[in-house]
């Protein structure tokens, strides 16, 4: 059974504050068709003209190009061992390496090239006028996927994300964070790109190493989008991308839209894992009863009982209580 997301009208998404409380905060994928099909980057349409654009803007920077194998089938993943990967990484200028993915699209040999997180700011400066989308910040910049038909393994971002579709087709597989236990999901630390992915979501139906995955494995969202189309996936939503074509490029935004300072959850999560993890359970358990009653607060505030003045560093983050907290918890950490 395939399930689409919720779809949302892009014209109703006025500004930032909007998006935020009327998609954001509900934390569950939406897709928005046409969002991006006036922008000035798709005035010619076609994956060709897509790329000459962003090439007027290239300032030289080396570039990391991922090269897989006719066996791959523009599937990056890890190898049969788990301790490599079946595909390699060239550095080379960004511009040869467009060129060189423009030269091989459709190649008999069955060579895949692909590039992915090109930070406009960094690689493409000025592009961010082609690509203004007015629900997202204005201080968020886009950065660029482009390549040939590929696979990119399911996983998770720590940041929301608003993918926009450019060139070509993509295919997007969703899976809620709650699945987590489900997905089998591989290292922390040897990833292909920077996040662990799901190993069980490309495995055949009945493999016995992922047993739990067959509970959920129909139970996906997927959408396809076509250019000028755009999807939200909020942070910590699996997801497996799928580019369709033969050339195709994609634009995405990622920031945190409920952020109360720098720190970010994940890093808070890796704390608690070296202070908790191997603990007895019955302690465990009693720190997750902490957690939910400070942090997650399932019977809200925990000193909801006292007016805000009598709250202490547990009133609002606002008003220095952010930097409060803060500064004790480095003081812990420095000893």
């Amino acid at each position: 059974m395939t399930v689409s997301p919720a779809i949302v009208d892009p014209a109703a998404l006025r500004d930032d504050a909007t998006f935020r409380a009327e998609v954001m905060r509900a934390a569950t994928p939406v897709v928005m068709p046409g969002a991006v099909a006036k922008w000035p980057l798709l005035a010619r349409p076609g994956a060709h003209d897509v790329i000459a654009t962003l090439r007027g803007f290239d300032v030289g920077r080396e570039a990391g190009l991922f090269v897989g194998t006719a066996e791959t089938g523009g599937r990056y993943y890890y190898d049969a061992t788990l301790s490599g990967f079946n595909f390699t990484q060239q550095a080379m200028a960004c511009g040869d390496a467009l060129q060189r993915i423009l030269d091989r699209a459709g190649n008999a040999d069955g060579e895949t090239l692909y590039m992915g997180s090109l930070p406009s700011e960094r690689y493409f400066p000025g592009a961010e006028a082609l690509t203004p989308l007015p629900f997202v910040p204005a201080t968020v910049c886009p950065r660029f996927w482009i390549g040939h038909a590929s696979s990119v393994a399911c996983h998770y971002d720590i940041m929301d994300n608003v993918a926009c579709v450019t060139a070509g087709r993509r295919r997007f597989t969703l899976y809620p964070p709650q699945a987590i236990g489900d997905l089998y999901v591989g290292p922390v630390d040897h990833t292909m790109a920077g996040q662990p992915v799901a190993l069980a979501v490309d495995s055949a139906p009945g493999d016995p190493r992922f047993p739990k995955f067959e509970a959920i494995r129909d139970q996906a969202l997927v959408a396809e989008l076509g250019p000028g189309d755009a999807i939200y996936i909020p942070k910590l939503w699996w997801h497996k991308v799928e580019a369709l074509d033969d050339i195709n490029v994609l634009a995405n935004f990622w920031w945190d839209g409920f952020a109360s300072g720098p720190d970010q959850p994940y890093a808070a999560m890796l704390l608690a894992m070296i202070a908790i993890a191997e603990r007895p359970a019955a302690e465990r358990d009693a720190w997750r009863a902490w957690f939910d009653h400070y942090v997650f607060r399932p019977d809200g505030h925990p000193l909801g009982f006292l007016p805000e003045e009598r709250r202490g560093i547990l009133a609002s983050l606002g008003g220095g209580n952010y930097q409060r907290i803060r500064t004790m918890v480095m003081r812990m950490l420095r000893g």
